[in-house]
This record gives C-alpha cells, sequence and structure tokens, in this order.
C-alpha cells in the first residue's frame, strides 16, 4: 500500500486525501492545527463568508455521498431558480433552473468533511506544521514537520507528497534548497479588502438563499461602488459581505458596514441593513494579489510531489471560485490515479490536466479584474477585443436567460470559458443586444 502525506487540512488537503484513500493509498495529513474542533485557528479569512459553486458542489457529493443532504439537515440552505438573485450593475438577472448554490458557514462546511475523512480507516492526522521535504535522489522521499508543543521535528517517509499549505506555501523555497526550480510564479494586482458580518434572518426574505451584486466596472476607482454578497446560512442566520478596493476597502466599524449595505443598490442588502439584528462583530481580510504557480512550465520535476487548491492558485475571491478550484484539483488527482500513473514518478501528466481548470478560472477571474480602474496589468493578447466582447456578453445576459443560462455554466465552473466563444453562443449575444441601443 503506497503511503502519501497531504501537506494541510484545508478543504483542498481533506479532498486530495479522501480520493487518495478511495484509490486504496494510506495518508497522512500534517496540519498545524488538527482535524478536531471548529474553526482552524490558521485560516485568517475563516469568518469570512465563503462561496462554494454548483460544480464543487456536485463534485463534493460524489466524493462524500449525500454531503449536501447533510449540510442542510445541520441548517444550511440550498437555493436554485429564483431563490439565487445576481445583479450586473443594478441589473437583475433572471434564474437559471439546474444551478443550486449552498449556503453555509465555512466552519460547517469543513466540521462535515473533517470528520468524514478522520474516520477513514486509511486516514492519519498528525498534529504539527511542515518544515521541509527529503529526497531520495529525484524524487521526493518524506517530509519533516515541528510538534505544535515541544518544536521537536520529525520525519515521515512517503512515496508521494501533496502540497495543500496554501498561497503562501513554503513549497518553492524547499524546492531551491535542494537544487529544484521553483515554479513560475505569476501575479495581479488586486488590492482587495472585504469584510463579513451575521445578521438574524428576519423581514419578508424567506424564500431567498444567495444573492450577490457586482457594480459597473466603467466607473473610476473613486466612484466604483462596491461588491456584495449574501447567503442564508445555519442558525438561521445571513451571513453578508461587502468587498471594495483600494481606499475604498471596508472597515470593522458596523455603522460604516450597515451604510455600505444600504448603498449596493438590491433591495434584499437594504432589507437586512435596516431590519435585521446585526450578531457579531465585522471581520476584515484583504488581499493584494491574485497568483497562480505554474507547475507545467518547470523545465525539471521530481518524482512524487503534487499540490491542490491554493499552494497552486488563488483568485480574486469575489468571484467566488476558491473551494470549488480546490475540490476540482482533488479531481484531477483521482483522473490521475485512475488512469494509472505510479505516485513515485515526475507528475507531469497530472499538472498539464491541472493547468486546464487553473488556467480557465485565471482567465475568467483576471478578464473581470482588469475591467477594474486600478488594476494595470498584465494584460494577456488581444484583451481590448475580448474585453469588449465580454462586456457584450454580460449586457445579453441581463436580457436573455440563454445568455445568462451559458454564462453561469461558466462562472460555476461547469463549462469550460470556450463555450463563451463558440458560433452559436455568439449568435444569441447579437440577437439580444439588437434591440438595445448604445451596446457598444
Amino acid at each position: 500500500m503506497r503511503h502519501v502525506v497531504v501537506l494541510g487540512g484545508s478543504i483542498a488537503g481533506l479532498t486530495a486525501a479522501r480520493v487518495l484513500s478511495q484509490a486504496g493509498v494510506r495518508v497522512t495529513i500534517v496540519e498545524p492545527d488538527g482535524l478536531s474542533g471548529g474553526l482552524r485557528p490558521g485560516v485568517p479569512q475563516r469568518q469570512q463568508l465563503h462561496a462554494l459553486l454548483d460544480r464543487g458542489r456536485t463534485q463534493l457529493d460524489r466524493m462524500f455521498p449525500h454531503l449536501t443532504r447533510d449540510l442542510v439537515a445541520d441548517g444550511a440552505s440550498l437555493g436554485a431558480g429564483d431563490e439565487i438573485e445576481m445583479y450586473t450593475a443594478g441589473a437583475r438577472k433572471s434564474g437559471v433552473p439546474g444551478n443550486e448554490l449552498v449556503g453555509v458557514t465555512r466552519e460547517l462546511l469543513e466540521s462535515h468533511i473533517r470528520r468524514r475523512v478522520s474516520a477513514d480507516k486509511h486516514v492519519t492526522v498528525v498534529r504539527g506544521k511542515a518544515c521541509g521535504l527529503d529526497f531520495a535522489g529525484p524524487r521526493v522521499s518524506g517530509v519533516r514537520y515541528g510538534e505544535p508543543d515541544s518544536g521537536v521535528v520529525r520525519g515521515l517517509q512517503a512515496d508521494a507528497v501533496v502540497d495543500a499549505m496554501g498561497r503562501s506555501s513554503r513549497l518553492p523555497t524547499w524546492l531551491e534548497q535542494h537544487g529544484w526550480e521553483a515554479p513560475p510564479l505569476e501575479r495581479m494586482r488586486i488590492d482587495l479588502g472585504y469584510a463579513t458580518a451575521q445578521f438574524r434572518r428576519g423581514g419578508d426574505l424567506r424564500d431567498l438563499k444567495i444573492v450577490h451584486a457586482v457594480p459597473d466596472t466603467a466607473a473610476s476607482l473613486a466612484e466604483l461602488g462596491d461588491t456584495g454578497a449574501l447567503a442564508a446560512v445555519e442558525n438561521n442566520q445571513w451571513m453578508v459581505l461587502i468587498a471594495g478596493f483600494g481606499d475604498r476597502k471596508p472597515t470593522r466599524d458596523p455603522d460604516e458596514f450597515r451604510e455600505r449595505m444600504r448603498r449596493i443598490g438590491p433591495r434584499p442588502f437594504r432589507v437586512i441593513a435596516e431590519r435585521c439584528d446585526m450578531l457579531t462583530d465585522v471581520t476584515t481580510y484583504s488581499m493584494a494579489h491574485s497568483q497562480r504557480r505554474r507547475f507545467a512550465k518547470l523545465k525539471a520535476l521530481p518524482g512524487g510531489l503534487f499540490a491542490v487548491g491554493d499552494a497552486v492558485a488563488s483568485y480574486n475571491p469575489v468571484y467566488g471560485q476558491g473551494m470549488t478550484s480546490a475540490v476540482l484539483h482533488a479531481s484531477c488527482l483521482a483522473a490521475h490515479l485512475r488512469r494509472g500513473h505510479d505516485l513515485r514518478d515526475p507528475a507531469w501528466a497530472y499538472f498539464e490536466h491541472l493547468a486546464v481548470f487553473v488556467d480557465a478560472a485565471w482567465d475568467l477571474s483576471t478578464l473581470s479584474d482588469l475591467a477594474l480602474p486600478h488594476v494595470t496589468g498584465p494584460y494577456p493578447p488581444g484583451y481590448p477585443i475580448t474585453r469588449r466582447l465580454f462586456n457584450w456578453i454580460n449586457r445579453a445576459s441581463i436580457a436573455d436567460h440563454r445568455v445568462n443560462e451559458v454564462l453561469l455554466d461558466v462562472v460555476n465552473m461547469k463549462t469550460h470559458p470556450s463555450a463563451l466563444r463558440s458560433p452559436r453562443f455568439l449568435a444569441d449575444v447579437g440577437r439580444a443586444l439588437l434591440p438595445m441601443a448604445g451596446y457598444r
């Protein structure tokens, strides 16, 4: 039985451990906070609203049967159709059948997944902080970790190692220390700040589950409106997120938070701000850059090395791609195992497969970010034409449910972004725009 060490107990690490175990691999998870208890203190954005897109939810249900059902039984909400409201520049888009989103706190979601992974007889959890890799010739042979209480450094032998240590992963440094090249790092500065607070559910919004609103990106930075999102979560609460850029990052001031909710535009934000009790403090988080590490671009790769989740790529969180991407990375790992690849060999096939998902999410999120007035690149080839086309698609999606259905399938990571360039889809966009004036 092969032995794989997974570094990190995040959603990415837990789902990687799950697919490895299902393939008959013995797994050890090394996690500083362990897998017991509530929110992991090592996750700085743990109290923020997190989105789980439809593709991520369905993939999790395959890995953990009936997970959505169990989450709903514990108070999470599952929304579809008119229970989900999406707004662009104040205009509401029509609901799309077949896309379901779950409203749940990260604490409840992780606790359900941790409980199932911890009960797996093929999985062992070690509380510790990874501090290095061991090599045997051209491949990884184990990891070193420090015990949290004593500081004693111990080693674990492994046939392969999975990096799930997040965007601040130390893997690139460890590779360079052993004479290997670090994966090329690409960044885009977004200068984002966001804040979350929880409210008691009330008012006349009983049938509403999820709301997401994005501003008109043609405005100047000083005039750019906030992005807002809210979800009905467990314990009969609303979880509300406000995001802003540059000097307009939200603060912890609860009065300011309510006022920004009122200014977002869509009625549900105003109703909650004016009629619902705020039950928590406002918590804030900031992100300077989106980034991706391009493992498939390396000239040489040690055998037995994998990476998943934010350790590979982390995107502007207002688009909700993070957790779903992590789950899809685990699915790529499962596909790698099904195809019979030896875990001890260089995982070129895995990273090339992974790049399809990473690059699709990156292209979609950075295309939206590059439209923001303060984001200055890097611009991909043909950006002005792509940007103009995406503006047309967004406008057409407000008026035409067929255009909106395809766009939402792409946003929810159910369909590759190339679907937005198909002749039939572009014909639908053109027909939707014909009655409009000034759509250029």
